[in-house]
């Protein structure tokens, strides 16, 4: 079935549509009330978030929209020490879209959000005229500790450790190969990490900061560590997890692994006596098998991040300019 304009009217189409794949797989008492919001337990401290999703291709080597939806939304929230929860995701379609991809994009968002523990609790579905596309917008609601201290950027100071929890640009580059038609066995390393915050949480970590490494990359998340801090971060490039095939492909294409885009590995700054002990939780997770220790905050000029080369000299790195090509979320 193609999605037509009368399946964003707000009648029975829109309500078979939403009855046949949405409803289907995100069932839960709280959607099944089907009201205009959903009721849900609090806490007294949330972290909320939002964000969009506009992905092309739609499905790829490792993922596809729905999972990297949810797990984006999940990592978020992780990302501020907090448990994530409860989801909302509203389908944007562009008229022509195919019901058979939106069934396959609600399976795998529903399977993901068993796996993160969060419940999709509410929704809404449009359709624009269009070529056939998929949009995901998403928000997402956790809850903090009471006595967990604040976790932000601007807490970072001198000698503490910059851990990575492991390879960069597979994303990126599992995005870029299915454009371009390049045959290799790249997957995206699209995943939830709340489970990995949540192991470093449990060994009372002093964490300083978290981020999801995404859109950017990593240089442009350190230095904006650096700037809020007003810190001076240095790392070690050949501390820097990369696999061979995403380094053989920014070899060819001129990418700098760096500034590439992932979805699911994250950077957290803890203070340095335990540094050690971050990196065995990290690696306790299923997804942070080659977390690392790349770096620390260091003496030097404020709001500067001091790359290491493997040649033995020292690059000075900013932020990302221009468009990291392709966009991936």
């Amino acid at each position: 079935m193609k999605i037509t304009m009368a399946h964003g009217s707000g009648g029975k189409a829109t309500s078979d549509l939403i009855s046949t794949i949405f409803a289907r797989y995100f069932d839960n008492p709280v959607l099944a009330k089907m009201e205009d919001a959903a009721v849900v337990p609090g806490a007294a401290r949330l972290a909320m978030t939002t964000d969009s999703f506009v992905v092309t291709p739609l499905f790829f080597a490792g993922a596809d929209i729905g999972k990297l939806a949810v797990c984006g939304t999940v990592n978020d929230l992780a990302m501020s020490g907090a448990t994530p929860k409860y989801l909302t995701c509203g389908f944007i379609l562009e008229e022509g879209a195919d019901s058979g991809d939106i069934e396959k994009i609600a399976a795998s968002m529903a399977d993901t959000a068993r796996e993160c523990g969060v419940l999709i609790v509410a929704g809404d579905t449009k359709v624009i005229e269009g070529k056939g596309g998929i949009y995901i917008n998403t928000a997402g609601v956790g809850f903090l500790p009471d006595d967990l201290p604040a976790v932000s950027s601007a807490s970072c100071s001198k000698g503490d450790v910059i851990l990575l929890s492991g390879t960069l640009g597979d994303h990126h580059a599992a995005i870029l190969s299915a454009r371009m038609s390049i045959t290799n066995t790249i997957r995206s390393d699209c995943a939830p990490l709340h489970g990995m915050v949540a192991a470093l949480l449990a060994k009372n970590i002093r964490i300083k900061a978290m981020r999801d490494v995404t859109r950017g990359g990593l240089a442009t998340i350190l230095h904006e560590f650096s700037v809020a801090s007003r810190g001076c971060i240095s790392i070690d490039e050949d501390r820097i997890p990369v696999s061979a095939q995403v380094q053989g492909l920014c070899g060819i294409l001129g990418l700098d692994p760096l500034y590439m885009g992932n979805e699911g590995k994250m950077v957290a700054v803890v203070a340095a006596g335990d540094a050690d002990a971050a990196l065995a939780a990290m690696k306790s997770s299923p997804y942070g098998t080659d977390a690392a220790i790349i770096g620390s905050l260091t003496a030097g000029e404020p709001g500067t991040l001091i790359l290491h080369t493997k040649t033995g000299g020292t690059r000075m790195m900013t932020e990302l300019y221009g468009e990291g090509l392709p966009r991936i979320c």
